[in-house]
């Protein structure tokens, strides 16, 4: 079965500096990629490139064997879902209000809602755990509930893939791990930016590593997460291991030794 989503030497510059170079990417149907990095890796970029939100890249994105840049918008819409990291001020509109919002590509302009719709938006609620927040105003939710609401507005919208950008910052950790339960389990393609490189191991099958807007890594966690490869990436020393109750693979990160003494002897001679 050919891949939902293809890149193609995917490139993409701002004057001289290259933000993203030569990505060759396959994504299949129903996958849960999470793309990592340090900062100004170009994750964010190339999340805006798959989404034809950036049209000067070079290469070729395509979703379903078509360029993206065939699409209407409306049909890009009905396509991709976006959950971006910072929600725009929605005044005071109300949980319901941000879930029709999903309807939006696959109404007329002055369509009225019907029983279906209504049945849609109660579902999608459901399914992320706060049908009793239907009619609370949008503003008064927890981050955590926030992203849920967001969520559930992309699977009224009824995409194809999820695109999440750091879905879980400046969430705790219950919200960080409920949040990405919550997507493995949507049984949709999924794409996201992960931050924390252990939560990606712990809920993404596949991970993709940037380090200056180029691959390093594509695979399973287990490889991609190779401790001399993430030291290199990182410029810190770490360690690979799995976690004895999840069996994931976990890293951990640490200062070499000469330099914490360093500090140390610094701090006391001062």
């Amino acid at each position: 079965m050919p891949a939902l989503i293809n890149l193609d030497k995917l490139g993409w510059a701002v004057g001289d500096k290259h933000i993203l170079k030569d990505i060759s990417l396959a994504v299949d149907k129903g996958e849960v990629l999470g793309i990592i990095g340090p900062n100004g890796a170009g994750k964010t970029s190339l999340l805006n490139c798959l989404l034809n939100q950036q049209k000067d890249f070079t290469g070729s994105v395509n979703f379903k064997g078509k360029n993206i840049s065939t699409y209407a918008p409306r049909e890009l819409a009905k396509s991709f879902a976006l959950v971006a990291q910072k929600t725009a001020p929605v005044f005071n509109l109300s949980v319901s209000d941000i879930v029709r919002m999903g309807l939006l590509p696959h109404k007329t302009l002055f369509s009225l809602d019907n029983d279906f719709d209504k049945h849609q938006i109660e579902l999608a609620l459901e399914k992320v755990g706060l049908a009793n927040k239907i009619h609370d105003a949008f503003n008064t939710l927890s981050g955590g509930e926030q992203q849920r609401v967001l969520i559930a507005r992309a699977l009224v919208q009824r995409a194809e893939v999820l695109v999440l950008d750091e879905p879980t910052n400046h969430l705790d950790v219950y919200y960080q791990h409920q949040i990405l339960d919550l997507v493995k389990n949507l049984n949709i393609t999924v794409v996201m930016t992960v931050h924390d490189l252990n939560l990606a191991a712990q809920y993404c099958r596949r991970l993709l590593l940037l380090d200056q807007g180029q691959v390093i890594a594509d695979g399973p966690p287990e490889k991609v997460l190779g401790s001399s490869l993430l030291t290199q990436v990182f410029r810190l020393n770490c360690q690979q291991e799995l976690d004895p109750v999840t069996g994931k693979t976990r890293v951990y990160f640490h200062l070499p030794k000469h330099s914490t003494k360093a500090r140390n002897t610094g701090e006391a001679n001062q």
